[in-house]
C-alpha cells in the first residue's frame, strides 16, 4: 500500500509533463503558421459544359521556379474532372481547406491539370488538347503567421477554350485570375 502512495504522485507528475509538452508544441506550431483555403470559380460561361481535370494546387515558395523544392502542394481535397461552367461566385469548388503553411513568400499559385479535359457541345463530348498542364498566376505576397488566406482562382472560360483550325481540335489554355483575402485570427 505504501508503494502505491509513492507512485501515485509520480504518475500524476508524469501525466502533467506529457500533456504540457504536447500543448506547448501545438501552440508554437499554430503561432508560426498561416492557413490557406483555395476555391475555383468561373466568372463567365461557355456555350458548352467545360470539364477540367484538376489534380493538385501548388504555390511557388522559391524565387527560382526550376528548383526541386520551389513548389509546395497544398493537399487538394477535390480532385478529378469538374464542370467548370457551373462554378460561379455563389457556387465555387473548394480545392484546399485550411491548409497550414509556414510564413513563406509566395510567388505564384498554380493548378496541376490531368489529361481528362473535355467540352460538351450539343451533347457531344470533344476532348480538349491542353497547352499547359500547370497554368499559374503570379501572387507575389508574404504569408504572415496567424493569418488565414482565402484564395479564389477565377478561370476565364471565354479566353481559355478555343478551336484550333490548324490541328482541327478544341484547345484548353487556362487563363487564371486570383483574388486573395487575408483574415487575422
Amino acid at each position: 500500500m505504501k508503494q502505491l502512495l509513492i507512485f501515485k504522485p509520480l504518475l500524476y507528475l508524469l501525466t502533467l509533463v506529457v500533456f504540457a509538452s504536447c500543448t506547448k508544441e501545438n501552440i508554437e506550431e499554430a503561432i508560426a503558421t498561416s492557413q490557406i483555403t483555395v476555391s475555383l470559380k468561373s466568372s463567365n460561361h461557355s456555350d458548352g459544359k467545360v470539364y477540367v481535370d484538376i489534380q493538385d494546387v501548388q504555390i511557388r515558395i522559391n524565387e527560382n521556379a526550376h528548383d526541386s523544392d520551389a513548389w509546395m502542394s497544398l493537399n487538394t481535397i477535390n480532385q478529378g474532372a469538374f464542370n467548370i461552367s457551373d462554378l460561379n461566385e455563389n457556387t465555387p469548388l473548394l480545392l484546399v481547406d485550411n491548409f497550414n503553411v509556414e510564413g513563406h513568400y509566395v510567388y505564384e499559385i498554380r493548378l496541376v491539370l490531368g489529361y481528362n479535359n473535355f467540352v460538351d457541345i450539343n451533347s457531344v463530348l470533344h476532348s480538349l488538347d491542353i497547352e499547359n498542364t500547370t497554368p499559374s498566376n503570379l501572387v507575389e505576397m508574404q504569408l504572415n503567421s496567424k493569418r488565414r488566406y482565402d484564395m479564389v482562382i477565377d478561370i476565364d472560360l471565354e479566353k481559355s477554350v478555343s478551336y484550333s483550325a490548324d490541328e482541327d481540335m478544341m484547345v484548353l489554355a487556362p487563363k487564371l485570375y486570383t483574388a486573395i483575402r487575408q483574415i487575422e485570427y
